[in-house]
């Protein structure tokens, strides 16, 4: 059953150095509170796992605290590259890591998978693609009933998930409205989950058909106003796209990077 705890505590608690860390959203609700409380407490050799690393991811691994990161897309939402990622993968700074990098369709496949407790998915893709020649994660095999060559991957059962949504009630259940990504698979795949809301609630006011996880799928509950900050948390807050611009020149050089870290992570966190 959920947990209520602060944003510290649940990280303290639940993400550990070395852990396989899946950070999902979709455009919006991306968990940027719960990415900075990671960064100040400065967590290492940390797996992480998201289908479009962005603006969070880059800040993560500017910081030092990713070994390998397993992605299907990178990048700086319509401005460009990310350029704390660039570094750490061509130059070695903070120091290097890893990719594998997948297809969309194969990334979201994986995490239904894993949801499902099944240890590989199937799919129809990558045919003709080079992602094969450099992702040794990506295998073909013949379905047992009609003979079709099919892609085959392996499940995302990461150890850590962490979501943000809108609210959770005072039971430990959880509303996700909007453009809902690929949230409830992870926290359903993950051996725990962190998820950060914009407020506790005595009522969730779900509608029909809306995305509710059950408390009993969630580990920990933590409050974060403004959580998902740049990005946008339908129903509280518009997207930030000033500051996606502004982090194309933040990110280019390693001394601004440091800086910026420095006045909007480690300081603010700890006022």
């Amino acid at each position: 059953m959920a947990e209520f705890l602060s944003l510290q505590e649940a990280v303290s608690k639940h993400i550990n150095n070395g852990d396989t860390v899946a950070m999902e959203g979709f455009t919006h609700l991306i968990p940027f509170a719960a990415g900075h409380e990671i960064i100040r407490q400065e967590k290492r050799d940390l797996t992480l796992i998201r289908m479009t690393p962005d603006l969070i991811y880059d800040q993560m691994i500017g910081a030092g605290c990713a070994k390998k990161l397993i992605f299907s897309w990178g990048g700086n939402p319509g401005v460009g590259s990310l350029h704390r990622l660039r570094d750490a993968v061509e130059k070695g700074w903070p120091h290097q890591i890893e990719i594998l990098e997948h297809s969309h369709a194969a990334m979201a496949n994986a995490y239904e998978a894993g949801a499902a407790g099944l240890p590989l998915a199937v799919l129809r893709g990558y045919v003709g693609s080079d992602l094969p020649k450099v992702n040794d994660q990506i295998k073909f095999i013949e379905c047992p009933f009609t003979g079709e060559r099919l892609a085959a991957v392996p499940s995302v059962r990461p150890d850590v998930a962490v979501i943000h949504a809108q609210r959770a009630d005072r039971k430990g259940n959880v509303l996700i409205e909007g453009i809902v990504g690929i949230q409830k698979e992870v926290v359903l795949a993950a051996k725990r989950s962190i998820v950060t809301v914009e407020e506790i609630v005595d009522e969730l006011g779900a509608s029909v058909n809306a995305c509710v996880l059950p408390s009993w799928a969630v580990t920990a509950i933590a409050e974060a106003p403004k959580g998902a900050a740049p990005s946008y948390a339908l129903g509280y807050y518009d997207r930030d796209n000033a500051f996606y611009k502004d982090w194309d020149g933040i990110a280019r050089d390693r001394d601004t990077f440091q800086a910026w870290l420095k006045d909007n992570v480690f300081e603010k966190g700890a006022a």
